[in-house]
């Protein structure tokens, strides 16, 4: 390993590269300078994107200036990395949309090993290594200098990774001191908890470790008072009791357990008969805490484990992140008296990026059972899958070779719950589960259900999270740690789409490296398809989509699809296929980063023009005018105008968002000059600023309609852009001045194809009968309201039919007292009026 050249664990720090001047500083000088690489830096291998990087510049209030003035802190930055590094360090900062991306080695930034080691260390403690797990995580805990980036205020981005770093750190540190105490070193480690357990008095692993450390320092007293200690603070500060795992060393402390005085690596195992059908010690399966849903699954698995014959091989499989292994520990707790013979349950998850063999798989089996290391393996796995009625749980399989010699070694009554992406070729199961994401309300359930605090969770969080178990858990880990936010402002950060799986990020677990893992282990053409299928609008796609987007007939393209379900990378759904919402950000990102620009515009278009013909009415709210931007961005003008025609009314609502798209397709047809949707666009853009109270914008708007269908001929647009100037005159009360517009309204449209202009006109020609107060103003407006009703009927339009109905029912009062009562105006829309007379 290279030494680090970047350090970002403590102030900023930079070594010049080869042939540079050792004497010479790199560093820079200024803080804001020193803001921008250490939070680039801090994100290396990410864009971090510009409003991000002006938070962190300026968290309060950011100047007018604030993007010239970070272009300017930019380009000073990419000076001192080329004074750096000569040959490479000016390219190592690019500018991608929407910020910059800085690309250094992993082994370059002391944060990233700091990460590499301890996960490297985490795995080998798991692994019972206790000297390569106490090796590496002092390696790690030698790097830290002191918290991220001290010495420099932090903005929102770096808070957060600091505080994740700050929180790794501790478990790094406790981790190490759990392997030091397996290799006996006890002693030595005493006066270093005490230091620890002053400066952190609510931690209690780091109590756990010293009880232990004196404990058999022959301190017993002093161990049982650090205890009481312990509990004391806890119920003083906290209003809680310690944990399970200080109250259990604390009995075994109280009862002279002789066991706990030896380090498990210096035990010797002494070889016992097994009495069956009795559990041995250690081979019950421990409830997962926390674990929430998957009802239907669950009730699934237990039927399976208890009526399947012994020796049946049950699989559970789904994406990675999906909860696969708590699934199965629980399933197995639900079933455990139902094995007599006890639960193993082995991990077979990766080390250090390779795969397990089936000798590791093996030892790792030997290990779980409790079984001698060494000495006859094969009659030492007889002798820890002999017992009838044992259940065998192997988590993480991915091939058949790597479990073959456990699946000889069990005994015929031995049941196998197995655990994999996908069931691998040579393995047969009675039965595969295939778990997807949770269903809203559990989603939300588990996120309320993790170190929150009770903090509300909304649905949103969770549907941001996808559902998927791992990114929730995350969620409710970043809520943890940041206890000033809460879980609508960790919605609003998850939002944006290109950072979201950036963010989605914690102590070690980090869920686009989760979801990687499935596409990693797809050939090369699965992934391209996979990154293309990206380019769908959320929800459920069928084959014809597919095909549109990667260019096949549609059963090569259900080929490819059925093949991404079986990786995991796709869901089969009711209404065909679904990419899973993290899935989906993760084929976006492949496909900006790697995807081949022209094949991206050619599948781009594709799809739009099959959705453009669908009209796609089945489509869930945002969909269309998700696809409109998809359009614009491939500069696809008639595409963007005809998916903009197709967002159905309902889903136009008043919002910005409603506005940009109708903005964007604008633009689109001026580029393409087709005048009449100009006319069109316009007059719906007066229409949301007519909605959103922006009168004076809809004013406008409404002005350019009207000169921009004159100029394109088109009578009816014309008219409504008239209609919708009259409705802006009887808000001011001007009823002289509409009356004259719809005059001229009704003349455009009166010999239009189009009903729903007329339809528009009439309804402003009821609501002008109402303003005026003649003595038959009820009258013609019913009469107008009438035609409204037949249009709409001739139109089809159930929600213009619903509302010229409820009109004249509320019209159908006029005997009732003169007062104020509530007039809708537009279908949804309501205004205070006097009641006019009747």
């Amino acid at each position: 390993m290279h030494a680090t050249r970047f350090r970002i664990l403590g102030p900023l720090e930079i070594d010049g590269g080869p042939g540079t001047d050792p004497a010479v500083s790199h560093t820079p000088n200024a803080a804001k300078m020193q803001l921008v690489l250490g939070t680039l830096l801090a994100h290396a291998g990410e864009v971090v994107s510009v409003s991000h990087l002006i938070d962190e510049l300026w968290p309060q209030s950011p100047p007018r200036t604030a993007t010239t003035t970070l272009q300017v802190y930019v380009s000073q930055v990419r000076k001192r990395l080329a004074g750096a590094d000569p040959r490479r360090g000016r390219q190592a900062l690019a500018t991608r949309s929407p910020g910059y991306l800085i690309r250094v080695d992993p082994d370059e930034v002391d944060a990233a090993v700091f990460e590499d080691l301890s996960k490297r260390g985490g795995h080998a403690l798991a692994d019972g290594d206790f000297a390569g797990a106490a090796a590496l995580l002092h390696r790690a805990l030698e790097l830290w200098r002191g918290p991220l980036l001290s010495g420099i205020p932090h903005g929102p981005l770096l808070q957060s990774a600091a505080v994740r770093l700050d929180e790794l750190r501790m478990t790094t540190l406790s981790a190490r001191i759990r392997a030091d105490l397996q290799l006996g070193r006890h002693a030595e480690l005493v006066a270093e908890l005490q230091a620890l357990t002053a400066k952190h008095p609510l931690r209690e692993d780091l109590y756990s470790h010293l009880m232990v450390a004196l404990y058999r320092c022959g301190r017993p007293a002093d161990a049982l008072q650090l205890y009481a200690v312990l509990r004391r603070t806890l119920v003083t500060e906290l209003g809680v009791e310690p944990g399970p795992r200080p109250r259990r060393l604390h009995q075994r402390i109280l009862a002279g357990d002789r066991g706990l005085l030896t380090p498990s690596s210096a035990r010797q195992p002494v070889a016992a008969p097994r009495r069956a059908p009795a559990r041995s010690a250690g081979r019950g399966p421990v409830p997962v805490a926390g674990f929430v849903g998957r009802g239907a699954e669950l009730a699934e698995a237990e039927r399976l484990l208890r009526e399947l014959p012994p020796g049946a091989r049950v699989a559970v499989a789904g994406m990675p992140g999906c909860g696969k292994t708590a699934f199965a520990v629980q399933a197995a707790v639900r079933v455990a008296d139902a094995y007599p013979g006890g639960t193993l349950v082995v991990d077979l998850r990766p080390g250090d990026g390779r795969p397990v063999d089936a000798g590791e798989a093996v030892a790792r089996l030997l290990r779980a059972g409790g079984a001698a290391a060494g000495g006859d393996t094969g009659r030492a796995l007889r002798e820890v899958l002999g017992a009838p009625g044992t259940l065998l749980v192997l988590d993480h399989v991915s091939a058949e070779a790597q479990v073959r010699p456990l699946l000889r070694a069990a005994a015929p009554g031995c049941t196998v719950l197995l655990t994999c992406r996908r069931l691998p070729p040579g393995l047969e199961a009675a039965r595969t589960l295939v778990l997807g994401s949770l269903a809203p309300g559990e989603a939300a359930e588990l996120l309320a259900s993790g170190s929150t605090a009770g903090a509300p969770a909304p649905l949103e969080l969770a549907a941001l999270c996808g559902g998927l178990p791992a990114a929730l858990r995350v969620a409710g880990a970043l809520l943890a740690a940041r206890p000033h936010e809460s879980a609508a402002g960790l919605a609003v950060r998850l939002r944006d789409e290109h950072t979201r799986l950036s963010l989605l990020r914690v102590d070690g677990v980090d869920v686009r490296a989760l979801l990687l893992e499935a596409y990693d282990a797809c050939p090369a053409g699965r992934r391209r398809d996979f990154a293309l299928l990206g380019l769908l609008p959320p929800g459920d796609f069928a084959p014809r989509h597919a095909a549109a987007v990667l260019g096949l007939a549609e059963d090569g393209a259900q080929a490819a699809v059925e093949a991404l379900a079986d990786a995991r990378l796709v869901e089969v759904a009711e209404g065909g296929y679904r990419i899973p919402e993290l899935l989906r950000l993760l084929a976006a990102e492949l496909l900006a980063t790697t995807g081949d620009p022209a094949a991206t515009r050619a599948a781009t278009e594709r799809m739009c023009a099959l959705y453009a013909e669908e009209a796609a009415p089945e489509l869930p709210g945002g969909a269309l005018a998700r696809l409109v931007r998809a359009a614009h961005h491939a500069r696809l003008w008639q595409l963007t105008v005809r998916l903009a025609a197709a967002v159905p009314h309902e889903q136009r609502g008043e919002s910005a968002e409603a506005a940009q798209v109708y903005e964007l397709a604008l633009e689109a047809a001026r580029r393409c000059a087709d005048r009449p949707a100009e006319a069109r666009l316009l007059r719906v853009l007066g229409d949301l600023a007519w909605q959103g109270r922006r009168l004076e914008r809809a004013r406008e708007l409404y002005g350019l309609a009207r000169t921009a269908a004159r100029r394109a001929r088109q009578s009816e647009e014309y008219g409504r852009s008239l209609v919708g100037l009259a409705e802006l005159c009887l808000d001011e009360g001007a009823a002289q001045e509409a009356s004259a517009l719809l005059e001229s309204a009704l003349a455009a449209v009166r010999g239009a194809d189009d009903p729903a202009a007329r339809y528009e006109a009439s309804r402003a020609m009821a609501l002008l009968a109402l303003e005026g107060g003649e003595p038959d103003a009820v009258a013609q407006a019913r009469r107008w309201f009438g035609h409204c009703l037949e249009l709409a009927e001739a139109l089809g339009d159930a929600r213009l039919e619903a509302f010229a109905r409820r009109s004249l029912r509320a019209l159908a009062h006029d005997d009732a007292a003169p007062g104020p009562w509530a007039l809708e105006i537009r279908p949804g829309l309501w205004r205070l009026r006097s009641r006019p007379a009747g």
